[in-house]
């Protein structure tokens, strides 16, 4: 009789094979490296809060290639995996803002899961919530007062952990909700199933899910035989029906962000409903405006 792990295995293997292999897709793009110093056009750099100097907490902040100061930026504030074989769960390992933008046009932020009691970025899971979140804001805040970040063009993406901290974190009350305009949401998502957090955070999905509204968010998940995005959208269907989502089932079953640094038909879908959102969302500020003037 096969024992479940290697009948796992198997299956595992079966579903390689029938889908793309994304390791033979050369990268056109390369993620910038984190480095030190000043903010610049087209530097990916190591940022620390002054709430937090003295500490080991910092996030990347990156600018893209034609930053020019007095600017407004669209903004994508992302979130890491969690620590799991190769990937050591920091904010230097993500890789989709800056493969939805190709680093063009858009400021990138990676943001930490705050280990407030060590003074470090949480490798794994959660960290602080609380922590979290006003690390979240007040990064922002800061982004949009001193680098350009346009305030109604911010998008919260993540992988895997982080695509459940778009909800668990982005929704966690109505202040830090109110900030995004989009989320981009690849691998997981927060209330399917119970990754990392205790079955009343589970249930308190639901609670966070209400403050999404009609916004959109763009869900993605590679082949998998644990996890499916039908399960997603199951879930979605019944949990918030009217929603705004954009369902896109991966051919590959490669659990990573780094499909985003590829030519391929899925990123290119990825990047148009970017695209999309923004053009979206200047027409609805525009007639915003035009109400405005109104008499």
């Amino acid at each position: 009789m096969i024992r479940n792990t290697t009948l796992i295995l198997l299956m595992h293997l079966a579903l390689a094979s029938s889908g793309m292999d994304l390791i033979k897709v050369v990268p056109d793009l390369t993620t910038p490296s984190m480095t030190t110093g000043a903010p610049a056009p087209g530097r990916r750099v190591k940022m620390v809060l002054p709430m937090y100097k003295g500490t080991e907490l910092y996030h990347a902040l990156y600018l893209p290639i034609d930053w020019e100061k007095g600017k407004k930026y669209p903004v994508i504030v992302e979130y890491s995996g969690n620590k799991w074989r190769n990937s050591q769960g920091t904010v230097d390992e993500c890789d989709l803002g800056y493969g939805i933008s190709g680093g063009k046009s858009v400021i990138w932020i990676c943001l930490p899961f705050v280990d407030k009691k060590n003074g470090k970025n949480a490798p794994a899971w959660w960290g602080d919530v609380q922590a979290t979140v006003d690390y979240c804001k007040q990064t922002v805040k800061q982004v949009c007062a001193e680098y350009g970040g346009d305030s109604s063009r911010l998008f919260i993406a993540g992988f895997s952990r982080g695509a459940i901290a778009c909800n668990y974190i982005g929704l966690h009350d109505d202040e830090i909700a109110s900030l995004w305009c989009g989320f981009i949401c690849h691998s997981h998502y927060d209330g399917v199933k119970k990754w990392g957090y205790k079955e009343s955070d589970r249930a308190s999905a639901l609670i966070r899910l209400k403050r999404l509204g009609q916004r959109p968010q763009f869900i993605s998940r590679e082949r998998s035989i644990t996890e499916t995005i039908t399960e997603t959208k199951k879930y979605l269907e019944k949990a918030l029906p009217d929603g705004n989502f954009k369902f896109h089932a991966l051919p590959f079953p490669d659990h990573t962000d780094t499909w985003v640094l590829r030519d391929i038909p899925e990123r290119r879908v990825i990047r148009k409903w970017f695209k999309q959102v923004l053009k979206e969302k200047g027409q609805q500020d525009a007639a915003r405006d035009t109400d405005k003037l109104r008499p």
